[in-house]
């Protein structure tokens, strides 16, 4: 159960179909290998390389590129490191610290056939670990920070709060309404002598009722 967990949280980040393993000597100075030291026409192994990771870990894994059985691992805990070293006169090669189930250790070389396997390689291991160092750059900014204080909005036992809303009734007008029923609109005031509408010096006018002509069937106006 533990293994099927582990296996379902490794990531695959890179495969190469053809990687070349050779045996080296050991490092003659301290400016590091050099890939011309080798027998590179004399490959002691070939077969397909995998970058996996598991957590901030990464892990170089030589398989056979038929069956899958691991030839070799490269526990990576950093890059670069001392897990693995560019060689100063190539890009096209590495030095592998590989290590085994009992804890042994042993450097061998690796090269790529093609400079863009190498540079796929090499870019990999960058971008995780770049990300693990965001990661934990991150993690130490939020531990930095103080913790914030829980606000307690609850009410408590018995506590009751009291709501002050304004006045919200509105104010009538006390204009006086003629009664019901009367019909009766307000009169008007007639205008001042000489301010006729018609205009100043407008004639004034009377509203004498007219005289019937004798014969006019004409009824007289009711008083």
């Amino acid at each position: 159960m533990a293994a099927a967990a582990a296996k379902a949280s490794e990531s695959v980040l890179c495969v190469k179909t053809e990687v070349k393993v050779y045996r080296i000597p050991p490092r003659a100075s301290s400016r590091g290998h050099r890939a011309a030291d080798w027998k590179l026409d004399q490959a002691d192994w070939s077969g397909r390389l995998r970058i996996t990771t598991k957590g901030e870990m990464a892990y170089v894994k030589l398989e056979d590129r038929v069956t899958g059985e691991l030839f070799a691992e490269a526990p990576v805990e950093s890059y670069p490191g001392m897990a693995i070293e560019g060689v100063t006169d190539s890009s096209r090669y590495f030095v592998l610290r590989i290590q085994d189930g009992a804890g042994r250790r042993a450097f061998i070389g690796v090269g790529f056939p093609d400079r863009e396997d190498a540079f796929d390689f090499n870019v990999a291991l960058q971008d995780h670990f770049k990300w693990v160092r965001q990661d934990a750059e991150a993690l130490r900014q939020e531990q930095d920070l103080p913790p914030c204080p829980k606000l307690d909005l609850g009410f408590k036992e018995g506590q009751t709060i009291q709501l002050h809303i304004g006045n919200m009734k509105r104010r009538q007008q006390t204009r006086p309404r003629p009664a019901a029923g009367t019909g009766a609109a307000v009169p008007l005031l007639p205008p001042p002598e000489g301010k006729h509408p018609g205009g100043k010096g407008s004639p004034k006018r009377t509203t004498e009722s007219p005289t019937p002509r004798p014969g006019s069937d004409a009824a007289p106006p009711l008083p």
